[in-house]
């Protein structure tokens, strides 16, 4: 039978008045990856915070490698053998550093480890840790001029230097291609024979169809389900995490009326295809593609951040080249960006002016901001998408993920557009939040054109009247979502005949 690497009892977690961990009981064995599924305000954050350091327990007893664990922050659970790679990718690394030093950063801020470093040592001794992980990369190349998924290899590297018993990672391929997921996989499956115990943390089901030996799910504070039985029924998991049985969404397909949004010929870079596309007025098109295909590209040359490089944009016949994202926002387009944590949330605003944000000019009388009005509005769109939160005045790191995510897209829905862009609007985001979200762009989408973009199959099944597959900046496919064949589509999107052996949509 499996060492048991961790093990929780009774576990309690409050924050004021609201109960946040009810009890949780979960253990966690050596050489196993279990999946941890729940939506977004279930508690997966607080418990993997109190298992890491960040947060203390208010009751309950944990146990490491059968003895007692409360660690006292971040940096005591990881002396410990508790190393959390989190979702955002550059709090496990130091960008501006090397290769070789952020894997030997822990080391060489030991006690004991002296003033000076000996370079070649330490170059030696992290070229080690790189053979050892499988990472191929230059140990002297800046690790900001790396790519996401090398960044991501290198925490997780950094993160097993030390040896953990535990290794915690959060939606760790939420910026990743297929590619480089298939080698974060294949790191897993390394680390899962090295005797480490994973606790993985995903809303994907082609994710955790690949990794998991067993899921638990937490809904409302409580694990509301434990699936260990081979084959591992995943959708029993999602019902016991939403509390309900997952229905297919039931798409009544618009065709559109007038075309809105034309691009003739365009070329999304100077040696690029050609291509056409017109959008039109209640249509709903999700661009598909995996990451490097050409659609935030797209997204970002509609919107005034990237240069059209040949062809011609037009809005309601009329030539459309907008000098700026002002310039588009004028011209009637607007865009919810794929990454709220950098480009879209700003921290220190509550809910109300974090949404109302671009169109403050039209909650205003001269020079005077009419509070009353913006707030009434801002109350209206949260009910309007299920924004779980006291009241509009809450500050917006009170939110859950999908949650924020909920308030940027009705930051968008809020005033009237004729082009509305949506860079993966359900990223970081569980089945219900994302499904919130959906039904609102749908029932909201007459009088504009709506494209979506972005990665995953099964999120655009539930939210498009047609699919337009975007592969090397150009268009390789498009399917209406009715009766659609699935084999063709994935085999659009991935450039192969494969069909579906080993995807799940």
């Amino acid at each position: 039978m499996p060492e048991k690497a961790l093990e929780i009892r009774g576990l309690l977690k409050a924050f004021g008045r609201n109960q946040v961990l009810k009890g949780i009981d979960l253990s966690l064995e050596s050489g196993t990856v279990t999946v941890l599924m729940g939506a977004n305000g279930a508690g997966k954050s607080t418990l993997v915070k109190v298992i890491c350091g960040h947060h203390r327990a208010d009751g309950g007893d944990l146990m490491l490698a059968g003895r007692p664990f409360s660690p006292a922050d971040a940096s005591d659970a990881i002396s410990k053998g508790v190393v959390t790679v989190h979702q955002s990718i550059d709090d496990g690394v130091i960008p501006e550093l090397d290769v070789a030093n952020n894997l030997m950063l822990d080391r060489l801020v030991e006690t004991g480890s002296g003033f000076f470093v000996h370079e070649g040592k330490l170059r030696k001794e992290a070229q080690k840790v790189a053979a050892s992980m499988g990472i191929d990369v230059d140990l002297k190349a800046r690790v900001a001029d790396l790519s996401v998924a090398d960044r991501q290899m290198i925490a997780i590297a950094r993160a097993m230097a030390r040896a953990p018993k535990v290794l915690i990672l959060d939606e760790p391929t939420s910026s990743l291609s297929a590619a480089e997921a298939n080698r974060l996989f294949a790191l897993i499956d390394r680390l899962r024979d090295q005797g480490v115990a994973i606790l993985y943390i995903s809303h994907r089901l082609s994710d955790i169809r690949r990794v998991a030996d067993r899921i638990l799910c937490m809904r409302d504070g409580s694990i509301s389900g434990v699936f260990e039985t081979q084959p591992l029924d995943y959708e029993a998991a999602v019902t016991a995490m939403l509390g309900h049985r997952m229905t297919e969404v039931d798409i009544s397909v618009e065709k559109g009326g007038a075309p809105v949004l034309e691009l003739d010929g365009i070329r999304l870079s100077t040696d690029g295809n050609r291509f056409d596309l017109s959008a039109r007025d209640g249509e709903v098109i999700a661009l598909v593609g995996l990451l490097g295909s050409g659609k935030s590209r797209l997204a970002e040359t509609i919107y005034g951040m990237a240069r059209l490089e040949g062809g011609e944009m037009r809005i309601d016949g009329k030539p459309f080249r907008p000098a700026s994202v002002h310039d588009a926002i004028a011209h009637g387009v607007f865009m919810s960006p794929k990454d709220r944590g950098s480009n879209a949330v700003i921290p220190a605003f509550d809910i109300a002016n974090n949404m109302t944000l671009p169109f403050l000019s039209r909650f205003s009388a001269g020079s005077f901001l009419q509070s009353r009005r913006l707030r009434s509005r801002s109350r209206e769109m949260n009910e309007r998408l299920g924004v779980v939160c006291q009241s509009e005045t809450d500050g917006i790191g009170t939110l859950s993920g999908g949650n924020q995510q909920k308030v940027m897209i009705a930051r968008w829905l809020m005033e009237p557009c004729r082009v509305l862009l949506l860079d993966e609007p359900f990223q970081g985001v569980d089945i219900g939040a994302r499904r919130d979200i959906g039904r609102q762009i749908r029932a909201s989408a007459r009088g504009r054109a709506t494209l979506v973009f972005m990665t995953e199959i099964d999120e655009a099944l539930e939210i498009a009247d047609r699919i337009v597959v975007m592969t090397e900046g150009t268009i390789a496919g498009e399917h209406i979502n009715e009766n659609i064949d699935l084999a063709a589509l994935v085999s659009d999107i991935s450039g192969t005949e494969a069909g579906l052996a080993g995807h799940s949509a």
